[in-house]
This record gives C-alpha cells, structure tokens and sequence, in this order.
C-alpha cells in the first residue's frame, strides 16, 4: 500500500489514467460529449414522470418562497448521487482495467480508483454548472451555493474510500461487484432522494423507519446538505457537517487499511 506521499508523487501518472479515462469514455460516439448531459437529463425525465407527475409526490418550497419544483430538488440530490455511484463502480472497473500495466510497470495501485475520482469529478462539476444556472434563472438564488464545494469534496472521499475497499475485495471474489449492485439499489431508494424525508413515517410497524433513514444512511446527510445549499438556500446544519465529516473520514481510513491489507497479493490476483 502506498503512502499519501508517494501517491503525490504519482500525481501527474494519476491525472493522465484521469485524461485517459475521459477520452476513452466517449470514444467512437457521435453525440460524444453531450451524453454526460443526455444520460442525466433522460434519468431526471423519468423519475419526474413516475414520481413527480403519477405518484404526485410534492417537494418543499425553495429558499426564494415561491418555487416549488419536484425535477430540481429531484436533481439536487440525484447529481450526488450519480458522483457516489460513478466513483465506487468506477473504483472496482478501474482496478480490473489496470491489472496489465500494474503486473508490468510500478505505480500506486489505487492510482486507478483515483483516477476514477477524478474523471467522476469533471461530470459531477457539469451537472452541479447545470442545475445552478437553471436555480439562477428562475430565482433561487443565494450565496449558500458556495457550501457545495466542500460538500461534493466530502462525497468524493467518502466514495474514494468505499470504492477502495469494493474494488481490492472484488478482485478476490467476484461475487462483490454483483453484490454490489444490488446494495447499490437498496441504497439508493433508502436514500432521500426521489422523496423528501418527511414522508418516510417515523414508527413502521415498530421500526423508527425515519430516524434509521437519517442517521444510519450516510447518504441522507450529504444529499440533505447540497438540498440545504441549493434548493432551501441556506447553510447546512451543523449536523449534517458533523455526519459527513464522520462519515467521509471512517470510509476513507477503512478504505485505505482494507486496501493496504490486501495490496500486496493483488499483482498475482490479476
């Protein structure tokens, strides 16, 4: 396992597995680039169908008092979504991608995984440019949105370490990656994102449903804040703060010792 140290020292490796990663991701496509606008916009078109417009499920009202938009506090959360989603998946494809140069040639080995961090960031920055230029048109507009920065930073190490402990485990069983996806789904529904909290009961059947959601669920509290910033405009509590930090530090160090235990035997796995 290698130190943040010699990871630094790899940084200009890194950002070209970053450029390299990006290029490749397009490549041979026509539309090229206008699917990292497409693929969100096309998954926002439907949720705001199905839950939106049939199941009427009704948001709160944005910070200006006026707005009332299911698709942007729907996007809000979607986008933080899609960065967490991106990076951990990214982390387990990445590894398994690089197992020919790594048997070869020394580097990191979770030089990938932040590659992938890095190239999740580019598409991450296009939504988040897209839903404040939307937010600014129609008025909601305020200077909370500069918490966003720290937030998507808070996810991105947050994720960077889920993504090293999946991808490192997923080389030795692959079993994880399906594994994987379908606690990605129970994740996602078990997430405020597609509903606002309030209409998760707080006692099911002598289950506190509610507060499992938004204290156990870590995602509750990033998605929470980046609504707080964007769509309510106004700073997020200095609980949500307190959760990501907590959160984003345990998975990152959980990440790296995971990792770091298992580094050693991954050049003869791959």
């Amino acid at each position: 396992m290698s130190s943040p140290t010699k990871v630094w020292e790899y940084r200009t490796w890194i950002g070209n597995l970053a450029r390299r990663e990006l290029t490749a991701k397009h490549k041979r496509s026509v539309l090229g680039w206008l699917w990292s606008l497409i693929n969100p916009a096309a998954t926002l078109v439907i949720y705001t169908a199905v839950f939106g417009v049939f199941l009427r499920i009704v948001p709160p009202v944005a910070g200006n008092g006026t707005t009332q938009s299911f698709a942007l506090f729907l996007f809000i959360g979607l986008v933080q979504w899609n960065f967490f989603n991106a990076i951990v998946n990214g982390s387990m494809q990445g590894l398994s991608a690089a197992g020919g140069m790594l048997s070869k040639v020394y580097f990191p080995p979770e030089s990938p995984a932040i590659a992938n961090m890095l190239s999740a960031l580019v598409q991450v920055g296009i939504e988040s440019a897209i839903v404040i230029i939307v937010l600014i048109v129609i008025g909601n507009v305020s200077w909370t949105f500069v918490f966003l920065i720290p937030i998507v930073a808070l996810i991105g190490v947050f994720s960077l370490g889920i993504g090293l402990l999946v991808s490192v485990y997923n080389i030795m069983y692959r079993d994880v990656q399906y594994l994987v996806g379908i606690l990605m789904q129970m994740l996602f529904y078990s997430t405020p994102i597609i509903y606002p909290v309030t209409l998760v009961p707080e006692d099911l059947r002598g289950i506190p449903a509610r507060w499992i959601i938004e204290n156990v669920n870590p995602l509750t509290a990033f998605v929470g804040a980046a609504r707080d910033a964007l769509y309510l405009l106004q700073p997020p509590s200095l609980s949500h703060w307190l959760v990501m930090l907590g959160w984003s530090a345990a998975a990152l160090c959980l990440g790296w010792w995971a990792f770091g235990r298992k580094a050693a035997d991954l050049i003869e796995e791959l």
